[in-house]
């Protein structure tokens, strides 16, 4: 065992020694350090200073009680997170969470993530994360409007437009941001719009911000596919999830020509050979609120699947948009088994590190969600800019800037796995860029 290795050992043990009991947080460290081992032989210097070890241990972790009123005048006790991880390429950026799931190390894997996929757009953002284990399912306009009223008085002190920018997640869509933003203004009596992005565009949002995550995991799958020479055109696929990611991935499929024949939610899976239908989706999910089952109620030939796999479903194209290791290792051979072509994730680790190994070792083209889904944070970005001039882009400008960034995080991830003798591992591609631009600003400012 080298000494370079053994380092690296040794940082990971530290890091579940401090972190106990936090697997996610644990699985996302390992997924990234265990790739820098050529980094640092190449430049000792990472070492000499110890990024690793710093970038793995949070430069804040905040967390709050959050009372608040329901319906019935019964008084509700929730938990509040913010964890502000590395502000070394700018101000802390990364959403908000709500869902009864979320605790501590849910949010430091979340952030953890987000420090490199920030530092893959090229763009001036370092990463956070945040949320609470509130669940807005169920809720009344009134309860959510209260709940978050009272998670922003804790968080306004916190959080600023060069200081920390967060956004939406699971459960944090327009309404909740609305709310966010309108307890902000009246706490700090100041119109700071830069402060949140995920916006509406009627009040200072960015255009294709909604759209963007999905959009972008296309456009990566796009690129990736094209070194293979392949196109999305006439292609089966399927996206989990139904949520903004999976509806604009399947949106974007479907203007490239692709076939999209499944979704989900948590209580089952859609399938429809003759392709969703996205309008019925989307009023089901964005305008009604209601479950995914209720498709098979409007679309005749559809098949709903209670409590089902989507992974047993048929596809050359597979999109998890859902949430962290949904797809595990006997899902990833089903895929390969089926004749899969290409993965990218929609979710934030989505597939699990044995189902990674199964792709990898078929052969099959593997987006990371650090690369694929980064052009979330990217048009979060893109808003903070708009903020800060007072400007306001068209719905084509912002798309075709999207559409660049995730080029370009394609391209930079691709070289940089060749330069290390790699090539085709995004994984490794995409950890190296990351943590190289993050370490490189480490240095320049000392130990601090």
């Amino acid at each position: 065992m080298s000494d370079v290795h053994k380092r690296i050992t040794g940082i990971f043990d530290q890091v579940i020694k401090r972190n106990q009991g936090e697997h996610e947080f644990h699985q996302a460290v390992k997924e990234v350090i265990e790739t820098l081992e050529p980094v640092l032989r190449k430049h000792p210097e990472y070492a000499d200073h110890k990024i690793i070890e710093r970038i793995c241990e949070p430069e804040r972790q905040i967390i709050f009680r959050v009372p608040w009123v329901d319906d019935k005048g019964e008084v509700q006790i929730n938990r509040g997170f913010r964890v502000e991880f590395n502000s070394a390429l700018g101000p802390y950026k990364g959403g908000l969470r709500f869902h009864p799931s979320v605790t501590l190390g849910t949010i430091k894997f979340l952030g953890f993530e987000q420090i490199f996929k920030n530092a893959l757009t090229g763009l001036p953002i370092g990463g956070g994360k945040g949320g609470s284990d509130f669940d807005p399912k169920g809720k009344s306009d009134a309860e959510v409007m209260r709940f978050v009223q009272s998670f922003i008085l804790e968080l306004y002190r916190h959080i600023g437009e060069h200081t920390d920018v967060p956004a939406g997640d699971i459960g944090v869509g327009a309404r909740e941001i609305g709310y966010m933003f309108g307890q902000y203004k009246r706490i700090t009596n100041r119109y700071e719009s830069g402060v949140l992005t995920g916006k509406s565009p009627a009040w200072g949002g960015a255009l294709v911000r909604k759209e963007a995550t999905g959009y972008g995991a296309v456009f990566f799958l796009e690129e990736m596919l094209k070194t293979r020479g392949i196109g999305l055109e006439g292609k089966t696929c399927v996206v989990s999830g139904s949520g903004n990611v999976a509806i604009y991935a399947i949106e974007k499929l479907q203007q490239y020509g692709a076939k999209v024949v499944a979704c989900s939610d948590s209580n089952g899976v859609i399938y429809d050979p003759a392709g969703i239908d996205l309008e019925i989706v989307k009023q089901l999910k964005e305008v009604e609120r209601k479950r995914i089952s209720d498709y098979v109620k409007l679309r005749g030939g559809a098949t709903f699947i209670e409590n089902g796999n989507i992974w047993d479903i048929p596809c050359e194209l597979a999109l998890p948009c859902a949430t962290q290791n949904e797809l595990d290792g006997g899902d990833a051979q089903t895929l390969v088994k089926n004749g899969l072509l290409a993965v990218s994730e929609g979710a934030n680790m989505p597939s699990t590190p044995e189902a990674i190994k199964v792709f990898q070792d078929a052969g099959i083209a593997y987006g990371l969600g650090k690369a694929a889904n980064a052009g979330g944070v990217a048009t979060s970005a893109l808003e903070m800019q708009q903020n800060a001039s007072r400007d306001s882009w068209s719905f084509e400008y912002s798309e075709e800037r999207l559409k660049v960034i995730m080029q370009n995080i394609h391209q930079n991830c691709y070289d940089t796995a060749e330069e290390y003798g790699s090539k085709g591992n995004y994984v490794l591609g995409a950890n190296i860029v990351g943590f190289r631009r993050v370490a490189e600003a480490m240095l320049a400012f000392g130990v601090v």
